[in-house]
Formats: C-alpha cells, structure tokens, sequence
C-alpha cells in the first residue's frame, strides 16, 4: 500500500489508516478476539497506520490496539495518540457505563480536559503505557475546541519540544472542525491535522481555506469521518450524521449523491472513500473498524475502480463545491 510522509516530517504513513475507536467499543461491545482480527486483517491488507487517543473506551482502544501489534517489527508501523483529556479514575462510578460519552464500557474513569504542559506529558506517559510502546509516531492535540488559546499557549509548544527531542515523530491537532486547524497551520510549525467529517463526499468545508493552507506551507492532511457518520454509506431516514440522525436537507444532498453513484454502477461508499485523495495535501484516508470483514471491504473499496464521468456529473450537479479536485487515476496497487 502507498505510503507518504506527513508534512516535514519523517514520519510515514500508508494510504489507509484504521482508526480505533471501534475497537474501544463505540457504540457497542466488541470482544477482544475481534479487535485483534480487526487490526490483524489492516496489517494483512497493508494498513501501517493506526491512530487512537485516550478517550476512546476510556484507554481500551489503546491497550488493544498495544496488544494487537506487540510482536510485530516497531520500525514497521505508525501509531498516532492524542492529548488534551486526562484520565481520571473515579472510585465513586460503582457500575455505571461511559455510553453517555458514546463508549460501552464501565466508567471507571472521568476524562478531565487538560492542554497544560504537564498534562501533555502525563497523557503521553498514560498512552504510552497502555499501549505497551517505546515512543509515539504522531501526537495529537485532540478537540480543543473550548481550550484554543491554552491549546496553542501551553500544549502545543510542549508537543514541539518533544518532537525537537525525538520523542514523538510528527505533531498535529485532530478536530471535527476546520477554523481552528487553520489557525494552527498558520501560526505554529504542526505536521498534520486530522480532519475529521469536513472534507468528504458530502461537504467540502475545508477547501476553503485549510486545505490550500496546508498545502500551501507543506503540511499534510489525514481525513477521516468520510462516511459522515454512516451516511455516506446507507443514505435513509434515521442513519446518523455527525453523530446524530441527519437532518432532512443533509438526507436529501446525500441520496442525491446516491443516485449519481448508482448511476455509473460504483458504490457511494467507494467514491466517498476515494474522493478525499484528489487534494494534494491528503496524505492518507482514516476509517474505522469493528471487524475483519469491515476492513476488507474497505480496502476492496479503495480498489475498485471509478468512472471519470461520475465526478464530472457531481460537478455538474452542483454536489461538489466549486473547484474541488477529484481523483484523476485508480490509486497504486503495488503489492503491501
């Protein structure tokens, strides 16, 4: 599978990355013998690149996914974690669950927001214990969307001194948002944002000015949410976007994307996964799992070919916001 580094840095990254928070049982349990053949059936398609933080399932995303690539070669792989939400344990949480916060698991932890320097380097340590690793490839400030200015005043210099001392390999910010990313970019010296559900088949906001920013200066992008939270992947009433059921006028958008693809006999799954790849500043496309077999159909989908003329009639159908480039070509398939 291709592999490209992120920004200036070092650090590479393969076309695909898995993202962890199913394994950390969103949403819904998860056994640990699925996450492991999750993670086992990425390695086996060529996936290097995995990526999870604290908050999922309260660090179990973390421990599995450690377990999961313990024997594996570590020079071999990428592993990104994110910072900006302690964990706390909380003796007073008896049996409760942390679905409130969208993971089935026990609340034997409160997560507690914090972008001070001290607690990057606290969270760094948690993570890197859980996951059983030496170092962190790409650290994330993870949704400092109430903590902008601490985030930039104490976080983010503490992420470039590690990175100046070679503890982690690249720095970045991960959000659901493109505003903030976009300051950062400007300001600060990251190597990657993780964008998650603002550029994808379905809405283009940050072609407006993250994505050119970040080319512009040498930064690369990771997108993820391509799916828009299961939208793009089964359009009807009921199926959720951004986490929650989607609104009429989004409905609609997406089942006339559905029409456009079926039209040309291609999945909308499949262009929503490939159409992120058209930027130049995207280095790689993040999706999650909760099983083997979601991850096979992935990367088949990543795969299969696309007609030249489907992007052509999204354009001219107004579902692709003005100027935003399209894969020109299928993507490599020299053997992982």
């Amino acid at each position: 599978m291709r592999t490209t580094t992120l920004g200036r840095s070092a650090v590479g990254v393969t076309q695909l990355a898995l993202g962890c928070a199913a394994i950390g049982n969103l949403y819904q349990p998860v056994t640990d013998e699925a996450a492991l053949a999750t993670v086992d059936a990425a390695w086996n398609a060529g996936i290097r690149t995995f990526d999870t933080a604290p908050h999922y399932g309260l660090g179990l995303s973390e421990r599995r996914l450690g377990a999961a690539l313990r024997d594996r070669p570590r020079d071999s792989y990428t592993v990104s974690t994110k910072v900006g939400r302690l964990l706390v344990p909380d003796p007073e949480a008896g049996c409760g669950d942390d679905l409130a916060n969208g993971f089935a698991v026990s609340a034997t932890h409160r997560r507690v927001w914090d972008f001070t320097a001290d607690g990057v380097l606290r969270s760094l340590e948690a993570s890197l214990d859980r996951l059983g690793l030496d170092r962190i490839d790409v650290a994330l400030l993870h949704d400092p969307d109430d903590h902008a200015e601490q985030a930039l005043r104490e976080a983010y210099p503490a992420l470039e001194r590690l990175r100046t001392e070679g503890v982690v390999g690249a720095i970045g910010i991960g959000m659901n948002q493109s505003a903030l990313p976009t300051r950062f970019v400007r300001e600060t010296d990251i190597d990657v944002v993780l964008l998650a559900g603002r550029y994808t088949l379905l809405e283009q906001g940050g072609l407006a000015e993250l994505l050119p920013e970040a080319a512009a200066g040498g930064r690369s992008v990771v997108v993820g949410g391509v799916f828009n939270s299961g939208l793009l992947t089964d359009p009807r009433p009921g199926a959720t976007y951004d986490y929650a059921p989607a609104p009429r006028a989004v409905l609609d958008r997406a089942l006339r994307l559905l029409e456009v693809a079926e039209r040309h006999g291609v999945p909308l799954r499949t262009a929503a996964l490939r159409f992120p790849f058209g930027h130049s500043a995207v280095a790689s496309v993040l999706t999650g799992a909760r099983s083997a077999d979601e991850v096979r159909d992935t990367v088949e989908q990543l795969r299969r070919p696309i007609p030249d003329a489907l992007w052509d009639e999204l354009r001219a159908e107004g579902l692709l916001t003005e100027g935003t480039p399209v894969p020109v070509a299928p993507p490599s398939k020299e053997p992982s």
